[in-house]
């Protein structure tokens, strides 16, 4: 089978290994496992590789470098659009190849693929829509194109759409799905301890305006100003790194404000082992693999109310949902730390629910996608 992939990512090269954002290929190695051979049809940066980026595992690897499609900026529009013909080509020629098509959205590539993939109706395809599937959600122009067209039973045939949450109203092209990230063998006995001598808090996720760390900053220093001993740890880069930091500086946090950047998984994962809370004020998500991973670990997330977020958190049973109020998220959290029990029952909850998403039950759920 070859296995083609339409997808946004940045991809880079070391020596002979081709990489991408570590979470994104650590999940393709797992449907290349399948498959005998793949091609990408992808951007290609030569920026050097990061902790967080991973090597694809595959001895067949056919690598369709494309121009990254940039729609932010009046000059990011007017390259792009000398570029789509181009684009437009090696995408329609690399499924013309295909025997399996795998469109990675919401994304610019990811929205002219969709476009493409009408075009062999007939062929066996999937699409991993990673965004918020919500309808009533506020979302780009370019992402809601691509919802309707993936919905589209007359549009895209052959099609099964992978989709965070189970949404009312949806196609037969709809398949709700999860992600993962450890195994069954990883599995633990977690006992996290109360929060006498320190309150330990995690961020993990870029550093931008779209996933609010500065807000996940303004929790913790309110804890610090009430006089307790509380530490933020933010895992991640991003634009507002310098922000972030001279925000640290004047308000004097930096002894319980600490920015680690991008991090290998052992890392983080031995740093959600030792936190209490799981900190996301994102303004949109799909499945927010990091409140996944951290309660897997035993933290209670607080978390924003978007997208399958409200049912991850059994509607705040297993943890606390954000109104984005600082005043009223404060009290919400003030209660929690008030009644160790209620955080210990909200900890064994999370621990119950994230670990019935392992890699294993996930493998058996790609291996039947492909297997169709």
């Amino acid at each position: 089978m070859n296995f083609t992939i339409i997808t946004h990512v940045l991809h880079k090269k070391e020596h002979s290994h081709l990489m991408g954002y570590g979470p994104y290929v650590w999940e393709m190695n797992i449907w290349f496992k399948y498959v005998d051979t793949v091609t990408i049809v992808a951007p290609l940066l030569k920026n050097k590789v990061d902790k967080i980026d991973l090597p694809y595992q595959h001895s067949k690897i056919d690598f369709q470098e494309v121009p990254a499609l940039a729609l932010t900026t009046p000059l990011g529009v007017l390259k792009s659009l000398l570029y789509l013909p181009l684009v437009s080509w090696r995408i329609f020629k690399a499924m013309q190849a295909a025997d399996h098509i795998h469109l990675r959205c919401p994304g610019n590539i990811g929205l002219l693929g969709c476009l493409v993939q009408i075009l062999f109706p007939n062929k066996i395809k999937t699409a991993k829509y990673a965004g918020n599937w919500d309808s009533k959600s506020q979302q780009p122009w370019a992402y809601r194109l691509q919802k309707y067209i993936l919905n589209n039973t007359f549009l895209t045939k052959n099609m099964q759409v992978l989709v965070y949450g189970d949404w009312e109203n949806q196609s037969k092209n709809i398949k709700p799905f999860f992600t993962a990230t450890y195994s069954e063998s990883e599995k633990e006995n977690i006992e996290k301890p109360g929060f006498d001598p320190v309150i330990e808090l995690i961020f993990v996720g870029s550093l931008v305006k779209g996933k609010n760390p500065l807000y996940a900053i303004q929790l913790a220093e309110h804890l610090t100003k009430k006089g307790k001993k509380a530490v933020l740890n933010l895992y991640g880069e991003g634009a507002e790194r310098e922000v972030l930091l001279q925000y640290i500086k004047e308000n004097q946090l930096e002894q319980s404000v600490l920015l680690h950047g991008n991090q290998n998984q052992e890392v983080v994962k031995k740093a959600y082992k030792k936190s209490h809370f799981v900190v996301l004020p994102s303004k949109s998500e799909g499945w927010p693999k990091a409140i996944a991973e951290g309660m897997f670990w035993g933290c209670v997330p607080l978390a924003t109310k978007v997208s399958c977020v409200p049912f991850m958190l059994d509607y705040g049973n297993r943890g606390v949902l954000l109104d984005m109020n600082l005043e009223k998220d404060i009290v919400q959290l003030d209660k929690i730390l008030q009644n160790e029990n209620d955080f210990f029952s909200k900890s064994r909850q999370s621990i119950e629910w994230s670990q019935n998403y392992t890699t294993d039950v996930f493998e058996t759920e790609i291996k039947k996608l492909l297997a169709k």
